[in-house]
Protein backbone atom coordinates (compact mmCIF):
# COMPACT_ATOMS: atom_id res chain seq x y z
CA UNK A 1 0.00 0.00 0.00
CA UNK A 2 1.21 3.55 -0.63
CA UNK A 3 2.63 5.41 2.35
CA UNK A 4 0.43 8.32 3.43
CA UNK A 5 1.68 8.88 6.98
CA UNK A 6 5.12 9.29 8.54
CA UNK A 7 5.60 9.17 12.31
CA UNK A 8 8.78 10.56 13.85
CA UNK A 9 10.37 9.97 17.20
CA UNK A 10 12.02 13.22 18.34
CA UNK A 11 14.97 12.71 20.72
CA UNK A 12 17.91 11.18 18.87
CA UNK A 13 16.18 11.63 15.50
CA UNK A 14 15.26 15.31 15.12
CA UNK A 15 16.57 16.70 18.42
CA UNK A 16 19.99 16.01 19.92
CA UNK A 17 19.56 15.36 23.65
CA UNK A 18 22.32 13.91 25.79
CA UNK A 19 22.96 14.15 29.57
CA UNK A 20 26.67 13.90 28.79
CA UNK A 21 26.63 17.56 27.77
CA UNK A 22 26.19 18.37 31.47
CA UNK A 23 27.67 15.43 33.33
CA UNK A 24 30.92 15.06 31.41
CA UNK A 25 31.83 18.40 32.99
CA UNK A 26 30.01 18.00 36.29
CA UNK A 27 31.40 14.56 37.20
CA UNK A 28 34.88 14.45 35.72
CA UNK A 29 35.76 11.02 37.13
CA UNK A 30 34.59 8.55 34.50
CA UNK A 31 34.02 5.69 36.95
CA UNK A 32 31.94 7.86 39.27
CA UNK A 33 29.95 9.19 36.30
CA UNK A 34 29.24 5.67 35.06
CA UNK A 35 28.08 4.69 38.55
CA UNK A 36 25.75 7.69 38.68
CA UNK A 37 23.92 6.67 35.50
CA UNK A 38 23.98 2.95 36.30
CA UNK A 39 22.74 3.23 39.89
CA UNK A 40 21.19 6.65 40.55
CA UNK A 41 19.71 8.59 37.61
CA UNK A 42 19.07 5.50 35.52
CA UNK A 43 17.27 5.36 32.20
CA UNK A 44 14.46 3.43 33.93
CA UNK A 45 14.06 6.26 36.45
CA UNK A 46 13.99 8.87 33.67
CA UNK A 47 11.37 6.91 31.74
CA UNK A 48 8.95 7.21 34.65
CA UNK A 49 9.05 10.99 34.17
CA UNK A 50 8.41 10.34 30.48
CA UNK A 51 5.31 8.47 31.63
CA UNK A 52 4.05 11.36 33.72
CA UNK A 53 5.73 11.27 37.14
CA UNK A 54 6.55 14.82 38.22
CA UNK A 55 10.14 16.03 38.08
CA UNK A 56 9.87 17.27 41.68
CA UNK A 57 8.69 13.90 42.96
CA UNK A 58 11.31 11.99 40.99
CA UNK A 59 14.13 14.23 42.16
CA UNK A 60 13.10 14.18 45.82
CA UNK A 61 12.74 10.40 45.77
CA UNK A 62 16.36 9.96 44.69
CA UNK A 63 17.67 12.64 47.05
CA UNK A 64 15.96 10.83 49.94
CA UNK A 65 17.49 7.52 48.85
CA UNK A 66 20.95 8.84 47.96
CA UNK A 67 21.60 12.11 49.84
CA UNK A 68 25.32 11.91 49.09
CA UNK A 69 24.48 12.39 45.38
CA UNK A 70 22.10 15.32 45.93
CA UNK A 71 24.04 17.90 43.93
CA UNK A 72 24.11 15.68 40.86
CA UNK A 73 20.54 14.41 41.19
CA UNK A 74 19.22 17.97 41.35
CA UNK A 75 21.36 18.94 38.36
CA UNK A 76 19.67 16.31 36.17
CA UNK A 77 16.54 18.37 35.71
CA UNK A 78 17.89 21.62 37.09
CA UNK A 79 20.27 21.81 34.14
CA UNK A 80 18.17 19.80 31.71
CA UNK A 81 18.05 22.50 29.06
CA UNK A 82 21.85 22.31 28.76
CA UNK A 83 21.42 18.67 27.69
CA UNK A 84 19.73 19.85 24.49
CA UNK A 85 22.37 19.90 21.78
CA UNK A 86 20.04 21.45 19.22
CA UNK A 87 18.35 20.21 16.07
CA UNK A 88 19.81 17.30 14.11
CA UNK A 89 19.91 19.52 11.05
CA UNK A 90 20.21 16.85 8.36
CA UNK A 91 17.11 15.05 9.67
CA UNK A 92 15.23 18.32 9.97
CA UNK A 93 16.02 18.91 6.28
CA UNK A 94 14.53 15.50 5.42
CA UNK A 95 11.48 16.43 7.49
CA UNK A 96 11.26 19.73 5.59
CA UNK A 97 11.31 17.95 2.23
CA UNK A 98 8.55 15.58 3.35
CA UNK A 99 6.47 18.49 4.63
CA UNK A 100 6.93 20.57 1.50
CA UNK A 101 6.04 17.65 -0.76
CA UNK A 102 2.47 17.79 0.55
CA UNK A 103 2.18 14.04 0.09
CA UNK A 104 2.17 12.91 3.71
CA UNK A 105 0.58 13.43 7.08
CA UNK A 106 3.38 13.91 9.60
CA UNK A 107 3.13 13.05 13.29
CA UNK A 108 5.43 12.94 16.32
CA UNK A 109 5.32 10.13 18.88
CA UNK A 110 7.75 10.98 21.65
CA UNK A 111 8.78 9.78 25.08
CA UNK A 112 9.18 13.15 26.78
CA UNK A 113 8.24 14.66 30.12
CA UNK A 114 5.15 16.80 29.78
CA UNK A 115 6.82 19.40 31.99
CA UNK A 116 9.86 19.67 29.74
CA UNK A 117 8.39 19.36 26.26
CA UNK A 118 7.15 22.99 26.18
CA UNK A 119 10.81 24.09 26.43
CA UNK A 120 11.60 22.23 23.22
CA UNK A 121 8.46 23.60 21.56
CA UNK A 122 9.62 27.11 22.31
CA UNK A 123 13.19 26.51 21.14
CA UNK A 124 12.58 24.55 17.91
CA UNK A 125 10.19 25.95 15.35
CA UNK A 126 10.16 22.76 13.28
CA UNK A 127 8.31 20.92 16.08
CA UNK A 128 5.28 22.97 15.03
CA UNK A 129 5.34 21.53 11.49
CA UNK A 130 3.65 18.30 12.52
CA UNK A 131 0.01 17.59 11.77
CA UNK A 132 -0.19 16.22 15.31
CA UNK A 133 1.99 15.24 18.26
CA UNK A 134 1.58 12.74 21.09
CA UNK A 135 3.79 13.32 24.14
CA UNK A 136 4.14 10.46 26.60
CA UNK A 137 4.25 12.65 29.70
CA UNK A 138 0.87 14.15 28.79
CA UNK A 139 -0.66 10.78 27.90
CA UNK A 140 0.68 8.97 31.03
CA UNK A 141 2.00 6.14 28.90
CA UNK A 142 5.02 5.72 26.65
CA UNK A 143 6.81 3.63 24.06
CA UNK A 144 7.14 0.68 23.86
CA UNK A 145 3.71 0.06 25.43
CA UNK A 146 1.13 -0.85 22.74
CA UNK A 147 -1.48 1.52 24.18
CA UNK A 148 0.68 4.52 23.28
CA UNK A 149 0.81 3.49 19.63
CA UNK A 150 -2.92 2.71 19.74
CA UNK A 151 -3.67 6.15 21.14
CA UNK A 152 -1.77 7.78 18.26
CA UNK A 153 -3.62 5.71 15.66
CA UNK A 154 -7.00 6.44 17.24
CA UNK A 155 -6.46 10.14 17.84
CA UNK A 156 -5.31 10.92 14.31
CA UNK A 157 -7.23 8.22 12.43
CA UNK A 158 -4.06 6.63 11.04
CA UNK A 159 -4.14 3.57 8.80
CA UNK A 160 -1.25 1.49 10.20
CA UNK A 161 -0.59 -0.21 6.87
CA UNK A 162 -0.06 3.16 5.17
CA UNK A 163 2.32 4.51 7.83
CA UNK A 164 6.06 4.49 8.49
CA UNK A 165 7.44 4.92 12.01
CA UNK A 166 11.00 6.23 12.54
CA UNK A 167 12.81 5.81 15.89
CA UNK A 168 16.42 5.40 16.99
CA UNK A 169 15.52 2.96 19.79
CA UNK A 170 15.36 -0.65 18.57
CA UNK A 171 12.99 -1.60 21.39
CA UNK A 172 10.49 1.04 20.24
CA UNK A 173 10.86 0.06 16.59
CA UNK A 174 10.22 -3.61 17.36
CA UNK A 175 7.16 -2.65 19.41
CA UNK A 176 5.79 -0.59 16.52
CA UNK A 177 6.35 -3.46 14.09
CA UNK A 178 4.62 -5.87 16.46
CA UNK A 179 1.75 -3.38 16.68
CA UNK A 180 1.49 -3.41 12.89
CA UNK A 181 3.26 -0.20 11.83
CA UNK A 182 6.11 -0.64 9.30
CA UNK A 183 9.18 1.00 10.80
CA UNK A 184 12.70 2.24 10.19
CA UNK A 185 15.36 2.23 12.87
CA UNK A 186 17.15 5.57 12.66
CA UNK A 187 20.95 5.30 12.71
CA UNK A 188 21.95 8.47 10.85
CA UNK A 189 20.34 11.08 8.59
CA UNK A 190 22.15 9.60 5.58
CA UNK A 191 20.86 6.11 6.36
CA UNK A 192 17.32 7.43 6.87
CA UNK A 193 17.44 9.27 3.56
CA UNK A 194 18.55 6.10 1.77
CA UNK A 195 15.81 4.05 3.40
CA UNK A 196 13.12 6.57 2.50
CA UNK A 197 14.41 6.80 -1.08
CA UNK A 198 14.41 3.02 -1.41
CA UNK A 199 10.72 3.04 -0.45
CA UNK A 200 9.92 5.79 -2.98
CA UNK A 201 9.06 8.24 -0.20
CA UNK A 202 11.76 10.84 -0.94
Amino acid sequence: MPVTTIIFDLGGVLVDWNPAYVFDKLIEDETKRAQFFAEICTSEWNEEQDRGRSLKEATQMLVDQHPEWQEYIEAYYGRWEEMLGGPIHETVEIFRQLKESGRYKLYALTNWSGELFPIALQKYEFLHWFDGRLVSGDEKTRKPFPEFYQRLVDKFNINKEEAIFIDDNLRNVEAAVNFGIPSIRFESPAQLKRDLQSRGIL
